[in-house]
């Protein structure tokens, strides 16, 4: 199947997929004419690699992540040992940035309520 028909079945536009393909996510074999042809089992690639795009994980480890991945087409789980290893130090971190941003977030608030009476004087 050409691009369009991949995007068609996927929803991820045909810049996505050749950003895909970019970052070493999909490897299509290319025509002497140049066309892009993915195979059936690249709809499914793409799912997964929109699943781990939505939990978060950037394309480089998306790269590692999804030669260990088991898919049974409703969920998506580490083979390796040492991948799960890796994906749970990835939700550490996450959950470390989230509380930074949960900081930021309550500072912020703060100064915005600091500010209030002020303005409220103001007029």
């Amino acid at each position: 199947m050409f691009i369009g028909e991949l995007s068609r079945r996927t929803g991820v536009s045909t810049r996505g997929l050749r950003y895909y393909e970019e970052q070493g996510l999909l490897s299509p074999v290319r025509r002497s004419s140049g066309y892009r042809e993915y195979d059936e089992s690249d709809v499914d690639k793409v799912r997964r690699i929109r699943l781990l795009l939505a939990a978060g994980l950037n394309t480089e480890l998306i790269r590692k992540v999804v030669p260990c991945m088991a898919d049974d087409g409703e969920i998506l789980a580490p083979t390796c040992d040492e991948m799960a290893q890796g994906l749970e130090r990835e939700r550490e971190r996450m959950a470390r940035s989230i509380e930074e941003l949960k900081a930021a977030h309550a500072m912020l608030e703060s100064i915005i309520r600091a500010g209030e009476p002020t303005a409220a004087q103001a007029d």
